[in-house]
């Protein structure tokens, strides 16, 4: 299988905050779900692959290409970005002229399929829009010019939960012939419990995990117990835990063997949103 995304070494420095070192493969015909709390480093890195904020090292290679080597590397990505990047004087129908002089592959006939199925208006000015119809425009304008790649930036923040659903299908039907693939950096955890095939979790400019979605879902646990019996837990065992008002929460990292060993004790399957939380807020064991 093909790398789409190839990040060797990359490293971005800001005043109070680095990107780097990082390294990180993405094959074709996959979701890669980018998880983090504000202010990890998910935006930084999503504007360095699309060449938007130039890097102080490293390699990033789209397609086998490094950045910025071809006009053809952008013809083959379809982006949304948190913040709207079209000028709220434009309608639908202004991006659908604009986008024909620019992608040699605009659909404009699927430009319109998705602008009825997202019940969005035709002539209307984007500044009179709602959040959640702004996202839909630019999610309808990013999968109109057949692209191979999409990097989406929260495409799903301020949709209602029927339409999240809807676009969420929609992502599923783009990568099924395994020529497309989807990075996607969310908020919502739990739309990529359902979608996304790898994950990659990002926190203070580092990667600190990159795995199959079900493999860790499997994999990782949250043991609970009580203050008292926090000492019978195997230091060796913790790979963070935190401390709550009735006792511990505790993530482990092979559920189904320490099942067996602290047969006892509830361990409960984790959440993506469990996951972060532990690994941000929680404490190391000594």
């Amino acid at each position: 299988m093909k790398n789409v995304i190839e990040i060797k070494d990359l490293v971005k420095k800001y005043e109070k905050f680095e990107l780097g070192r990082i390294n990180l493969e993405i094959p074709s015909g996959c979701i890669i779900g980018l998880i983090g709390e504000n202010g990890a480093g998910k935006t930084t890195l999503i504007k360095s692959i699309l060449n938007i904020i130039k890097k102080e090292q490293g390699s990033i290679k789209l397609f086998g290409q490094e950045i910025g080597d071809s006009n053809l590397i952008q013809e083959e990505i379809g982006v949304v970005l948190d913040n709207s990047f079209f000028p709220e004087l434009l309608t639908a129908k202004d991006i659908n002229s604009t986008m024909k002089s620019i992608y040699s592959k605009w659909d404009e006939k699927l430009f319109q399929k998705y602008i009825q199925d997202f019940n969005l208006p035709f002539d209307k000015a984007i500044k009179t829009l709602s959040k959640g119809m702004r996202k839909k425009l630019e999610i309808a304008t990013a999968l109109s010019h057949h692209p191979k790649l999409l990097i989406l930036d929260e495409p799903t923040s301020g949709l209602d939960p029927v339409v999240r659903s809807e676009v969420l299908d929609i992502f599923l039907n783009f990568i099924k012939d395994e020529e497309h693939t989807i990075l996607l950096s969310t908020h919502i955890t739990s739309d990529l419990e359902h979608i996304a095939d790898q994950i990659v979790f990002i926190d203070k400019g580092k990667i600190l995990l990159h795995k199959d979605r079900d493999e860790l879902l499997e994999e990782y646990g949250i043991l609970k117990c009580s203050l008292n019996e926090f000492s019978m837990i195997m230091p060796e065992d913790i790979m963070q835990y935190k401390k709550n008002k009735y006792g511990y929460e505790i993530l482990i990292g092979d559920r189904n063997k320490l099942s067996k060993k602290y047969a006892n004790f509830v361990i409960d399957k984790i959440t993506l949103e469990e996951l972060m939380v532990l690994m941000i807020k929680g404490e190391k064991s000594c």
